[in-house]
């Protein structure tokens, strides 16, 4: 009994070493929102006008998060400063909706579900890294 009592407290001090050496963000209990993009339909274009503040909320290069979305939406476009501007008619509903995708797919971790991610690149292939909990996960290619 002595015995058992002293291999939980040993293991108790290992666990109380394991947290101390975690990021504090760990902690956190901030909730992540999805940034909603801004759209204004100009003629046969779409212009995301906040696109550069939501890659930023992102942590995400915006040619990353542009070549996604003209991806899913099956058009083209470019990024001009702050704002994206893609080929043809959509509305914010649409476009709010890929952006919730594209943060499920490639921002959220799939371990912990933390925004706290980096993509890195291992072997050709793109995989996501959390800050978090140091989950590693393959991700699609765009």
């Amino acid at each position: 009994m002595a015995k058992e009592n002293a291999e939980f407290k040993e293991y108790e001090k290992l666990l109380d070493q394991a947290y101390e050496q975690l990021p504090d963000k760990i902690f956190e209990a901030k909730r992540f929102k999805v940034p909603k993009g801004y759209s204004v339909i100009q003629g046969n274009r779409t212009i995301i006008k906040n696109f550069g503040d939501v890659s930023r909320t992102l942590n995400r290069d915006p040619q990353h998060v542009l070549k996604y979305l003209l991806r899913e939406l099956g058009t083209s476009g470019n990024v001009e400063g702050n704002r994206a501007i893609l080929q043809g008619k959509f509305t914010h509903y649409v476009i709010n909706d890929r952006v919730k995708e594209y943060v499920d797919n490639f921002v959220m971790c799939h371990e912990c579900n933390r925004p706290d991610t980096v993509i890195i690149r291992e072997d050709r292939i793109d995989m996501l890294k959390c800050s978090a909990c140091g989950a590693r996960a393959p991700l699609k290619s765009l």
